[in-house]
């Protein structure tokens, strides 16, 4: 999930999930209450996992205890900074997070849509 090359992969990620939304709002995607309910316990898992670890992941954020060589003070900021910067871990893993809302948004939003489409396919069945 995490591209190492950078954020392309994340932001790829967040677009996949914020076009889910939109597909849901628009009507063209549509997905059954066993299905969607699949995808929401795992979106919320996600979501948990992040929510329960970012904490603890954030010693990444802070200089680490290398020793005081020359080659340890020069690392120091270096480690701080691929944990931290644009395209860190912590930073992808925080837009991951704010994907999956989008993610909850749009099964939620296909849920509706097949409810919808369920109940008009039902109407013109009734005599």
């Amino acid at each position: 999930m995490l591209d190492a090359g950078g954020g392309g992969g994340m932001a790829a990620m967040a677009a996949s999930m914020n076009g889910l939304k939109q597909a849901a709002a628009d009507g063209s995607f549509a997905v059954n209450e066993t299905g969607g309910k699949a995808l929401l316990v795992a979106i919320r898992e996600m979501a948990k996992w992040v929510d329960d670890n970012l904490a603890d992941l954030g010693t990444l954020a802070q200089q680490p205890p290398l020793g005081t060589s020359h080659g340890a003070e020069a690392m120091k900021p270096y480690v701080t900074e691929v944990a931290t910067d644009q395209e860190g871990f912590l930073t992808m893993l925080a837009q991951f997070r704010a994907s999956l809302v989008d993610a909850e948004a749009g099964v939620i939003g296909a849920m509706n849509n097949y409810r919808h489409i369920e109940s008009s396919v039902e109407s013109n069945f009734r005599v």
